[in-house]
């Protein structure tokens, strides 16, 4: 047979047992392509924002070379592995190892340049689509051209060229290093069947160690960390118990349930559980580093796109937070200028007018935790200080007052009590107030909020008092909030442009053209880690694939014996369906379950809502991770329909 019959008939085997690596490898190349033609297309740049949003496009697209080539040499290191017997009978009949790693040259350099080529042109073709779902996240009003890009083409070209130049050193080095002997027993895998003490140890250390980094994060922000310092060392804390903790309960913990389970059953098991735990029991040990990479990069990318997705969620009730009306200016002159703005184009609204004034407070009383971590004194921040007639909480005696519109992030490192004493300094005199609780109003904009502390509510003669005796110095440029309200939502746009036309004297803000920005940022942020996310699920969901089609070979002749002995395909399939379940559920629910605490530890730096973002992100993390399952189980049914 001539070296290229044996190309094409290697070929055609190997499209047919890979043919989900060929797709991965198009895939890939396609998001790549789309990608990198984004980073140079012009019409990007309203979405792109800023010197900022560009760099973040060439960041994102080393990431995403770096996930793209891992996991094509990973691939490739195990396909060399299961083709070792293959490669050892090639020299056996005659070929030297130059005329085989000239045979893999070829038969890989055909596979791999056809899938390049279909993933540039799916990509081109794709990337309309893609800059379609970026300006709608980002809000930016353009038309989607097609176009394709010359520097996206080499650039794309010049990446996978050069991994596919290392795949080949690695295949070399492989065929190199081995002899006919080691290459008939590369693919073996000597297993423990009994489980040790030892291995009991590291079982429960895992989980110890993973359960422990879940309890330190919970307590993060809650105050038990009082400086930066502790904040750090606690942080790097739980990186490492996590992630040691996930190994080990690979290497120990997952053998040592399933032993008790068995040990539960009198060793007595059924084929369905023969064909599920046996193998995972030992399987997953010899696993246990790769399985650790999966699952800590799962747990990186839904913790990321949960936490890009909340601030994406939560834009427009964050700038309410920020700008306490549709429009916040404080200066009457601006005011006034404004509304005549508005009066001449008919637009409707309403104005509210708040009188603020900045005093220092002694909150040291109604606080909870510990105070070390404050950079600032307790006894005497600058709090905004409003009337009780701005505020509608009813009417409050002079002794009596209440605190609003805190914002998240601070409330998480400085949690007020429920009441207490509240002490506020004028110039020269204290007035001490009765805290009667915190609402979640938020009366005047962040301007005056120093940094996001809430702002005071007191009886009208208090406030009236205060204002005779209050310190200059502290006082902001404004000392109005004055808010106005578009009544009319479809004249919004239009109200915004008026805004953004005049020249104010004084501090104003506008909600709308914070909203605006904000979405155009996190759009661009869920965008790019949506894009990186999507390129993990389906690299790491193909390497667990291609272990399961690994273990399939092996396990063929087990296949075989039990068909023999009258066991239906149904009977082996209901095993393999459980083994698949934990195979890749097992890192799934785990990635998440460390993404979850990651998200749940500091979501609220990045927005108001938590759970309807976090769960759609799992939700669809989870489906799209369940297909290659899926997928395995196919594999297994074919094969063991063709096991007699």
């Amino acid at each position: 047979m001539s070296i290229n019959r044996i190309i094409l008939r290697s070929l055609k085997k190997n499209f047919r047992n890979y043919y989900l690596y060929v797709f991965a490898l198009i895939f890939t190349v396609s998001l790549y392509f789309a990608f990198v033609t984004l980073q140079y297309d012009p019409e990007m740049d309203p979405a792109k924002g800023s010197v900022k949003g560009a760099a973040a496009f060439r960041a994102a697209s080393v990431l995403l070379i770096v996930i793209v080539g891992v996991f094509l040499l990973y691939a490739n290191h195990i396909f060399i592995k299961r083709r070792s017997k293959e490669i050892g009978l090639f020299q056996l009949i005659g070929m030297t190892k130059g005329n085989v790693f000239r045979l893999l040259c070829i038969e890989n350099f055909i596979l791999y340049f056809l899938s390049l080529f279909a993933g540039i042109f799916i990509g081109f073709a794709g990337s309309k689509f893609l800059t379609m779902i970026l300006f709608k996240l980002t809000g930016v009003r353009a038309v989607a051209d097609l176009t394709f890009s010359q520097e996206a083409f080499r650039q794309t070209l010049a990446v996978f060229g050069a991994v596919f130049l290392l795949i080949m050193a690695m295949e070399y080095w492989f065929i190199k290093r081995l002899s006919i002997l080691s290459l008939f027993t590369a693919a073996s895998v000597a297993e423990a069947k009994r489980i040790s003490l030892l291995q009991l140890l590291i079982g429960i250390l895992g989980a110890a160690l993973i359960l422990l980094g879940y309890y330190v994060s919970s307590k993060l922000f809650g105050g038990e960390f009082a400086t930066i310092d502790e904040l750090f060392k606690a942080m790097i804390f739980i990186l490492a118990s996590v992630i040691f903790g996930t190994y080990l309960f690979y290497k120990g913990t997952v053998s040592f349930l399933f032993y008790l389970y068995r040990k539960t059953k009198g060793g007595y098991l059924n084929i369905r559980e023969v064909m599920s735990l046996s193998s995972i029991m030992f399987r997953m040990k010899s696993n246990a580093l790769s399985l650790t990479i999966i699952t800590t990069a799962s747990a990186l990318a839904v913790g990321l796109l949960s936490l890009s997705y909340i601030s994406y969620y939560s834009t427009e009730k964050s700038a309410g937070q920020y700008v306490a009306a549709d429009f916040a200016l404080t200066d009457r002159k601006d005011a006034e200028q404004f509304k005549k703005a508005l009066d001449r184009k008919h637009i409707p609204y309403e104005e509210t007018v708040t009188q603020v004034m900045m005093v220092k407070a002694d909150i040291k009383p109604i606080l909870k935790g510990k105070l070390d971590q404050l950079n600032f004194d307790p006894k005497s921040t600058p709090l905004p200080v409003i009337s009780e007639k701005d505020a509608d909480f009813g009417d409050l005696s002079p002794d009596e007052a209440y605190l609003s519109g805190y914002h998240d992030a601070l409330k998480k490192f400085m949690p007020l009590k429920t009441s207490g004493p509240l002490t506020l300094k004028g110039k020269s005199a204290e007035i001490r107030q009765n805290y009667l609780g915190l609402k979640k109003e938020f009366l005047v904009s962040y301007y005056f909020t120093n940094g996001g502390m809430p702002v005071v509510i007191v009886d009208e003669k208090v406030f009236e008092r205060l204002a005779e005796d209050m310190d200059p110095k502290i006082q902001k440029e404004g000392t109005v909030h004055i808010g106005i309200h578009i009544k009319d939502e479809a004249l919004t746009d239009e109200a915004n442009r008026l805004f953004l036309a005049e020249e104010f004297a004084k501090p104003a803000f506008s909600k709308f053209e914070m909203i605006k920005n904000n979405k155009r940022t996190y759009g661009l942020s869920m965008f790019i880690v949506g894009f990186l996310g999507l390129t993990f699920l389906i690299t790491s969901g193909c390497i667990l694939y291609f272990k399961q089609m690994g273990e399939c070979e092996d396990e063929k002749g087990i296949y075989t014996v039990l068909r023999k002995l009258g066991f239906t395909p149904e009977d082996l399939l209901g095993g393999i369906r459980r083994k698949q379940l934990f195979n890749f559920g097992i890192p799934l629910l785990l990635g998440i379950s460390h993404g979850y605490f990651a998200v749940r530890s500091g979501w609220f730096f990045f927005g108001t809502e938590l759970w309807t973002p976090m769960l759609l992100v799992m939700g669809l993390y989870s489906a799209l991770y369940s297909i290659f399952g899926f997928l395995s189980v196919q594999y297994y049914r074919r094969e063991i329909q063709k096991a007699l």
